[in-house]
């Protein structure tokens, strides 16, 4: 679970470097500013889960693994598909009804967070 995590958090920085990139050099002059603003914003989200999912990694390494560090990852994994990926899809293509995929990569984000906090809160203090 460790090595899995990590892995996709580096993959999916790596990615948010290279789907930002792609933005700001081929879409910018393709896409308008709002439309670029909406892909910018799913590339600022898919590395702060990214690092997220190295976070969890870590932790697991620490404290073991755990359900809940299990459900965060992958929560933060699933919010990135649904939250960036219909943000990239929706700015680039224009279909709108992919804007309701996207309060649902939100909510997965949230509980992917929640799972984190109750995991940590359940520690035994000092561990």
């Amino acid at each position: 679970m460790q090595r899995t995590f990590l892995a996709w958090g580096s993959l999916l920085a790596m990615l948010s470097v290279a789907i930002g990139a792609f933005g700001a050099h081929l879409l910018k002059p393709i896409i308008d500013a709002d439309s670029l603003k909406v892909y910018e914003t799913g590339v600022q989200y898919q590395m702060m889960h990214a690092l997220g999912l190295i976070l969890i990694a870590l932790l697991i390494g620490q404290w073991g693994g755990s359900p809940r560090l299990r459900w965060a990852g992958i929560l933060l994994i699933f919010g990135i598909v649904l939250f960036s990926g219909s943000l990239y899809v929706l700015s680039i293509s224009g279909i709108t009804i992919l804007g309701a995929i996207t309060p649902i990569g939100g909510l997965c984000f949230l509980a992917g967070w929640l799972c984190l906090s109750l995991e940590a809160f359940s520690r035994k203090t000092g561990s």
